[in-house]
C-alpha cells in the first residue's frame, strides 16, 4: 500500500468504489459514477484528481484517453485487503451450500458437488482436492484378482471413500493369497492411515522375518506407493472450465488455449493449490498466475485447506481477477470450515 496516497482515507474510498463498480459492470469507471455513488457529496473534479493520483501510483490505468480508469492487481490486492477483514457469508450461500451438499449420496458425489457450488459463485473453476492417499484413515481393504495377474487394490477410507487401482506386482498371486492377506491387515490395521500402516508392516518384517515376513512383505508390496501411483493418488474435482473459456478476459486464442491445456493438467492445478495449505491465513488469495500460462495474469486464486484427524486437502475458485470478492472468499472460507467439521461423516451435511 503507497505511505502516500492511500494513507488518506477519501482515496481509499474512491479506490474501493473505483474496483466494486468495475467488477459488476465489467466497464472502465468514470469519475462522475463515482461521484454519484460515493457516500460523501463530492464533485466529478475532485473525484477526477483522486483517480489521477491513484493512477499516478499504479492502482488504476486507462485503457484510452476518452475512457475511465480500471482497477490493476495492486488495486484489487488493496480491496481484497479491505473486503476479506469484514465479509461474512450470507445466511443465503450457507443453507443453499448445505442444501447442495445434502443432495449428493456418496462420499464422491459430495466432493464433486462442491466443485460445482465452487464454481457457481464465480466466473471460474470450482476445485476441490482430496487429501493425499498415504494419509487417508483405512477402514478396509480388499484385493481381487484380475486377468494377466494384475491385482485391482480397493482402499475403503474414512467416510466411505473408495479409491482403487489396479497394480501389476512383482510375482503372481492367487486369490487365496490375496484374500488371506486382505484378512490381516483389516484385523490389525483398521483406523490406522495407510502411511503408518507400511512403517508398522516394515517393522514387523525387521523384526520377525520368519513369522511375518511373507505376509507383510506381501502386503507391502500390494500396498506400495509407488505401484499405488501416490504422486497422482490426490483426487481432483473440477467444474466451470466452459464459463471460464467464455470469459471476457480471454479473447486472445492462444492465451485461451494455453490456459485450458494448463487447465487439463491436474498436477499443475494440485500444485497451485498446495500453497494454501502452508499459508498462515485461513483464506490464501494470489491474484496474477504468470507462472500457470500466459492468460495467467488475468486470473486471481482464493483457496483454503480443510484437515480433519490429521488429513489435509485444499478446495477453492480460480476465476478472471474481476470477481466479486466477498461472496468468493467467504463461500470458500465456510466450505473449508464445513468439510473440517464434517468430513467424518460428508453424507449428511
Amino acid at each position: 500500500m503507497s505511505p502516500t496516497v492511500l494513507q488518506q482515507k477519501r482515496h481509499q474510498q474512491i479506490l474501493t468504489d473505483v474496483v466494486r463498480e468495475y467488477i459488476e459492470t465489467g466497464e472502465p469507471v468514470s469519475s462522475r459514477s463515482v461521484a454519484h455513488r460515493h457516500v460523501e457529496p463530492l464533485s466529478s473534479a475532485t473525484v477526477r484528481n483522486v483517480m489521477a493520483d491513484l493512477e499516478g501510483e499504479g492502482y488504476l490505468y486507462q485503457p484510452h484517453t476518452s475512457a475511465g480508469r480500471v482497477p490493476t492487481a495492486a488495486a484489487y490486492r488493496f480491496f481484497v485487503e479491505q473486503v476479506t477483514a469484514q465479509a461474512t457469508a450470507s445466511p443465503e450461500d450457507r443453507q443453499w451450500i448445505r442444501r447442495e451438499l445434502a443432495a449428493a449420496q456418496t462420499p464422491e458425489a459430495v466432493m464433486e458437488r462442491a466443485s460445482h457450488v465452487l464454481a457457481a459463485v464465480s466466473r471460474g473453476l470450482g476445485i476441490f482436492i482430496s487429501p493425499p492417499l498415504a494419509s487417508s484413515v483405512v477402514e478396509h481393504v480388499r484385493f481381487l484378482l484380475v486377468p494377466d495377474r494384475r491385482v485391482l487394490v480397493v482402499l475403503v477410507t474414512t467416510g466411505g471413500v473408495t479409491r482403487d487401482k489396479v497394480i501389476h506386482p512383482e510375482r503372481a498371486f492367487s486369490q487365496e493369497d490375496l484374500d488371506r492377506i486382505a484378512t490381516h491387515l483389516n484385523r490389525h490395521y483398521v483406523g490406522w492411515t495407510l502411511a503408518a500402516m507400511r512403517a508398522d508392516l516394515r517393522a514387523q518384517v525387521e523384526r520377525d522375518r520368519e513369522q511375518y515376513g511373507r505376509i507383510a512383505g506381501d502386503a507391502l508390496m500390494l500396498c506400495d506407493p509407488t505401484v499405488l501411483g501416490e504422486s497422482t493418488e490426490r483426487r481432483i474435482y473440477v467444474e466451470g472450465a466452459a464459463q471460464m473459456a467464455s470469459a471476457v478476459e480471454f479473447t486472445n486464442q492462444e492465451q485461451l488455449r494455453e490456459l485450458l491445456e494448463a487447465i487439463e493438467e491436474k498436477d499443475r492445478l494440485i500444485a497451485l493449490l498446495s500453497g494454501c495449505i502452508e499459508a498462515p491465513e485461513p483464506v490464501h488469495v494470489e491474484l496474477g498466475l504468470d507462472k500457470m500460462s500466459n492468460a495467467g495474469k488475468h486470473l486471481a486464486l482464493v483457496s483454503a485447506s480443510y484437515s480433519n484427524k490429521d488429513q489435509v486437502g485444499a478446495l477453492g475458485i480460480l476465476a478472471p481477477m474481476r470477481m466479486h470478492y466477498e461472496r468468493v472468499i467467504t463461500a470458500v472460507a465456510f466450505m473449508a470450515q464445513f468439510f473440517s467439521e464434517n468430513s467424518d461423516e460428508p453424507k449428511n451435511p
